[in-house]
């Protein structure tokens, strides 16, 4: 039987998110529920804070699939880097972590993957055929690269060096904060970060996510691309329906 329904969970920097979807549609099923990152996003303690928010989703629905999408390059279960959380997830089994510390087995994704394929799933890049690239301005610069639907999972592209600068740090909606940056200025530097993304890759599609997406009228129009650009559907969202969409796809 297929099944129909599962819990994403979404840890960030600020706060963990989890709900019940509906894998059909892409809705929710349940109220959002977000408790705060503890500070410091230490490992026990950010496993602890998912633990209470995977008891208040559960609750009354039974034993579905669980996908957990983290901050992090994922690969083969381990957290390999870690952003806007504690330096000690940096190459511990974080997948078999979550799992004993849930008493669950779950399936463990890159946030920016998890938001990635929540939007060819239910979003923009349904049905869209050929190399689609999302990007998520926010602190930093999350990436996921999808080509005909399928991901390729870890790319980390807002770290590509552009001008010597690591180029999140220039461009990301938290540089825009920073240097207290007009949309015009800060377009112009979100211009030479998809310029360099296009002879790169030579997309069919770029989807802008994260926060500021909901903006996206102050900004895309400012921009001069050979490729598509499109704001994202699925915002704070993205992270819970992708993680939930991929752990059916690949159960733990």
């Amino acid at each position: 039987m297929t099944t129909t329904t599962a819990i994403g969970i979404d840890i960030g920097g600020t706060g963990i998110k989890g709900a019940v979807v509906d894998l059909g549609t892409g809705e929710l099923l349940s109220e959002r529920i977000k408790l705060a990152t503890p500070k410091g996003g230490k490992p026990d303690d950010i496993i602890e804070t998912t633990r209470e928010l995977l008891e208040t989703v559960s609750s009354g629905v039974g034993d579905l699939p669980i996908g957990v999408c983290f901050p992090a390059i994922v690969k083969n279960g381990h957290t390999m880097s870690a952003a806007n959380v504690s330096k000690e997830w940096i190459g511990l089994a974080a997948e078999d972590l979550f799992e004993n510390g849930l008493d669950r087995p779950i399936h463990f994704v890159n946030d920016a993957d998890a938001a990635g394929y929540a939007e060819a799933r239910f979003g923009a890049a349904r049905d869209v055929p050929g190399v689609v690239l999302l990007t998520t301005l926010g602190t930093g610069i999350g990436s996921a690269l999808l080509n005909d639907g399928v991901l390729v999972p870890n790319t980390e592209l807002g770290h590509l060096e552009i001008d010597g600068h690591d180029y999140e740090t220039k461009a990301a909606y938290s540089a825009k904060e920073r240097d207290d940056l007009s949309w015009e200025k800060w377009a112009h530097r979100l211009q030479k970060y998809y310029t360099t993304l296009e002879a790169l890759f030579s997309p069919d599609l770029f989807i802008v996510g994260g926060g500021v997406s909901k903006n996206y009228d102050d900004f895309i129009p400012l921009l001069d691309l050979k490729t598509r650009i499109i704001p994202a559907v699925h915002r704070n969202n993205a992270g819970i329906l992708g993680s939930a969409a991929l752990a059916v796809k690949f159960p733990g």
